[in-house]
């Protein structure tokens, strides 16, 4: 049994929410144009963009590394602007285990925020949390925001 994590953020977001649930959601293939410092690509695997059960395929630079990431999307709910990825195989699995990213969009006094909950855990106390990864993350987001106000 690892030891389990969880890390979050919130972040302020200009760009209208529903832009950017639909981006995570239906066209993820979009956000290397939109953050491509970050995000090289991604790729469907199996199923559709935007479902259930479909699966994707992220290449991204971490911490000036190159880094692939295949995901499962294993909820949706676009009344709550929801959206949870499952890894199944990838960098990341092979240090951690459980690796789940929800991305949730939130209103809290009238400010729109994109709120991101990364869940893993660690097979023992001498692997990093990921504390760059969340950082990442954030990036992208503002990334993202900053190409849908600019």
């Amino acid at each position: 049994m690892g030891l389990k994590s969880v890390l979050c953020a919130k972040i302020e977001m200009k760009a209208n929410k529903d832009v950017f649930h639909d981006v995570f959601t239906n066209k993820p293939h979009h956000v290397s144009t939109m953050s491509p410092l970050h995000v090289q690509g991604c790729e469907l695997l199996e199923g559709v963009f935007g479902t259930v059960g479909s699966k994707i395929c992220w290449t991204y630079t971490l911490e000036g590394e190159k880094k692939i990431s295949k995901q499962v999307i294993e909820a949706i709910d676009h009344e709550t602007k929801m959206l949870t990825l499952k890894e199944f195989e990838g960098d990341l699995v092979n240090k951690y285990d459980n690796f789940k990213a929800t991305l949730h969009i939130e209103t809290k006094y009238d400010i729109d925020l994109v709120s991101w909950t990364i869940e893993y855990e660690r097979p023992n106390k001498n692997v990093p949390e990921l504390v760059n990864l969340l950082d990442f993350i954030i990036g992208v987001t503002k990334a993202i925001d900053d190409h849908h106000v600019n």
